[in-house]
Formats: C-alpha cells, structure tokens, sequence
C-alpha cells in the first residue's frame, strides 16, 4: 500500500537523520585519543542538531530521543544524560517564562508598549522607536522573542496599520510594510542585547561559561547597550529608506494608544505585584556581583512570588507550553553538549576546521569565520540550531589562535541574533511578521540584507570599541 506524502516525508527526514548518524561514527576518522563511545555521541548529537532543522518530529522530541540513544551509546549513563534538566540555567529559563506569562496575561506587556506609542508614536518612524523600546524593555526578563514580539508587538503594530487603512495588498505601502520590517529588524537587534533577550542566549553563555569565560545578565547587558543602542537608533531609518511609509506623520497612533490605555483602566493589582517583581528580578540580576545571590534563584523567587500571591496560577505554569518544549530540548542539548566537550571532541573539531582556514594571525580569522558565521544563518531557520551547530568550534578555534576569548564570546553571540534578520525565517517571530503578507519575499530578503551589512558594521565599530573600553578583550 503506498504511503501518503506526509508521513513519506517524515520517513524520508528520519532516514536522512540515521544516514548523518552513520556517517560520522563510520566514515568521519576518529582522532587519536577519542573513545568509540564518545564518537557514537558525536554521531548522535550532528543527528539531533540536523533534527532541529528538518523537524521530522518536532525539535523537543527529537532531543529526548536523542537524551535516550545517548545512554544507549555507551558515553553516558542514563543519570549522566538526563543531568542537564537540573542545571540552573534551564530553570531560570523556566522561571522567566513564567514571569512572562504574567506580564502577558495580566496586560503589564501591552500597557508598557502602549505607553511607548502614546509618547513617542505621532510619526511614522516614532511608532518603530516606540515598539521596539518596548520589545527592549520586555527582552530584560522575557527569553522568548516569540513570546514578547508575537504576543504583545506585533499586535499593536498591524492595529496601528489597519487604524490608518494600510492593508496586505494596494495599501500596504501606506504604513503596515515599513511597521512590520522595522520593528521585526529592531527585534533581533533586541535579541542580541540582553541574556535574557532570546533563549538560545542562555545556551551560548553556558558554552563559553564551560570553556573558562563567564557570561552573567550584568556582563552581556553592559556589553550590548552601547552597540545595542546604536543598532536601534539607525534600523528603523535603514527600513524607512527601503520601504518609505506613505503616511509619515501619525498623530491618529497616538491618540489610539491614549484611547487603549483609557479602556485599560488604572494599573489592576495583577499589574502593580508584577511591576515590583520584574523591578525587583531585574535589579537583583544587575547587583548580582554585590550580593552574590544566583540569577536562578532571583528568577524562581519572582515566579514564586507571583504564584503566592494569584497573579499566575499552577495551571497557567502547566500550559506554558513554549517554557516545557525548552526546557526538554535545552536541557538535553546542554547535556550532550558538555558530553562532547569533556570527551574533547569539541577541541579536536576545532583543530579540523583549522585546517580549513590557514590565515595567518587571529584578526584575519576572526573577520573571515565572523563573516562566515554570520550570513551562514541562511542556511538556518533557527538560532538555537546555528549555534550548536557553529558557536563552540569556532569558539575553540579562534582561541587556539590566541583571539581574545571575550571578544569572541560576545561577537559570534550577538551576531547569531542578528543574522536572524536576514530571512523570514531566521527566528521564530519571523514567519509570525512574514505571515502578515504586508512585505514580499525580495523586499524583506533586501532589508534582511542591506540591515545586517548596518548592523555588521555598527557592532563591529562601536561594538568591539566599546568592548575594549570595559575590559571585555
């Protein structure tokens, strides 16, 4: 009986997932010193990383599946595989996402945009500024860019559009394709500023924490608002030269997001409890250093403090189901990750692809594998997958090239986030902002690129000067 196009699909993603397995365990020699075990895990990990982009099943099942063969494979016992789900960082991911869910549901999120809009939202290109300081102010305590860009962003952003009749279609240029461009541009910019800003954040930290460079919420917060705010400053009028908006001055938006906050009411007792504790997280996060109390901890206090008091209820925790998908695939990607690294194969990977680059001097091979590792991203449809894939072994390369390790850490870091820019699919809100049919495929390909060689060149200028000044490299 034949087989109908879907689940042949599947079948066929699968076979491709078990074919990257056997290649690299039989036909990839293994280096000196690297146990079979290790090299089956190897295997297992290219599998699950190649799992992420094809989706066969979906990329939280495909990790578990992987947590499994990993103690199978002989490398780790079944203890030592499902280890990662007790690590601190994926609890704190956790306990931001519920604080998340809080300012969501309770209104907190859209208040603060709409308050953004009111004061700065009668032009144009003062709407873009507006929300996308608001996407910045959430991206503190918020590590989902979907979340806080999808759920309260974007929203307002096509309400705004449809106030001045600028539909998907005839009237898109009037105003809805430069909103959606800029703000979805301005949203990865955001990304790349804060730990906390997406969620794959946590995971590149966690892997130059392990190679010898601590990243905390203070650290890459002091080293993204300089770059940070210049990327933010220049995005929006980038977007508005290739998508000049028709309508320019927008008074109507303001006085919508006036009339909005009126409806809302006063701040309900949800709100004000949820303003002193994303206050208080945050400000524990930047004093960390004084206190010495963990940024976990802090986090948990949060979610625990709005569950006691009502703001967020046990079920509202259970159906957080973006927060349970992460915390199954990063966890498990965490573990296996370290796995490798301790076995040394991350070390002996990076030596191989030493060979492919034989420039001479680390500044040559830092420009050359940053640029590389940039406009790669179009080959990627999510972050998380780009840097397991790429993140670690060029990290581990270009300090064997004496490169400086904070320079590095921060620089292929920031720069994931923003590659996302390039494509509408780059990152989960992409396809949520693309969906809109506001923009065609060219057009937003073209700003995706002419924004990465502004963004490139901000970061790489401002950025890596600014990184000097404050003792990063």
């Amino acid at each position: 009986m034949a087989m109908t196009g879907a689940p042949l699909n599947r079948t066929i993603r699968l076979a491709i997932l078990v074919a990257i397995y056997l290649a690299v365990v039989f036909l990839i020699p293994r280096p000196e010193g690297i146990r079979v075990e290790s090299w089956r895990l190897l295997g297992i990990f290219a599998a699950a990383i190649a799992g992420l982009i094809l989706q066969p099943i979906s990329g939280g099942a495909v990790v578990l599946v992987a947590v499994t063969l990993a103690s199978l494979s002989g490398a780790l016992t079944i203890s030592q595989a499902l280890a990662g789900y007790a690590d601190p960082t994926v609890w704190l991911v956790i306990a931001a996402f519920i604080i998340s869910r809080g300012l969501i549901n309770s209104g907190l999120a859209r208040r603060i945009a709409l308050m953004f809009v009111r004061a700065f939202g009668k032009s144009s290109i003062g709407i873009s500024y507006s929300l996308t300081l608001s996407d910045m102010m959430l991206a503190a305590i918020i590590p989902s860019n979907g979340a806080r860009s999808g759920g309260v962003i974007l929203p307002i952003a096509r309400s705004i559009a449809q106030l001045y009749g600028s539909e998907p279609g005839p009237t898109a240029g009037l105003l809805g394709a430069f909103l959606l461009t800029s703000v979805y541009q301005g949203i990865c910019v955001t990304a790349a500023m804060f730990y906390t800003g997406q969620a794959s954040n946590l995971l590149a930290a966690q892997i130059a924490t392990q190679a010898g460079y601590p990243v905390t919420w203070t650290g890459w917060f002091v080293a993204g608002l300089v770059p940070g705010l210049c990327s933010l400053a220049v995005v929006p009028w980038v977007a508005m030269k290739l998508h000049p908006p028709t309508i320019r001055h927008t008074p109507e938006a303001a006085a919508f997001a006036a009339r909005e906050l009126r409806r809302m009411g006063p701040m309900s007792r949800k709100e004000i409890i949820l303003a002193i504790v994303f206050a208080g997280v945050c400000l524990s996060w930047i004093t960390a250093g004084f206190h010495k109390v963990d940024i976990t901890v802090t986090a948990l206090l949060g979610s625990c403090a709005l569950l006691l008091t009502g703001v967020i209820s046990w079920d509202d925790v259970k159906a957080e189901r973006a927060a349970w998908d992460i915390f199954i695939w990063y966890g498990g990607l965490l573990r296996l990750g370290k796995a490798l690294n301790d076995a040394g194969i991350t070390t002996a990977f990076a030596h191989g692809i030493g060979f492919l680059f034989p420039v001479s001097g680390w500044v040559a091979l830092f420009a050359l594998t940053l640029l590389i590792y940039f406009y790669i991203h179009y080959a990627f449809a999510s972050i998380t997958a780009h840097i397991l894939a790429m993140y670690s072994p060029f990290l581990m390369l270009l300090v064997a090239r004496q490169a400086p390790m904070g320079l590095v850490v921060y620089a292929f870091a920031c720069f994931s986030n923003l590659a996302a820019g390039l494509t509408h699919y780059g990152t989960t809100p992409a396809p949520m902002f693309f969906a809109h049919e506001y923009v065609s495929l060219s057009a937003w390909w073209k700003v995706g690129f002419v924004t990465s060689l502004v963004n490139i060149a901000i970061w790489s200028s401002a950025g890596f000067h600014w990184w000097k000044l404050i003792g990063i490299w």
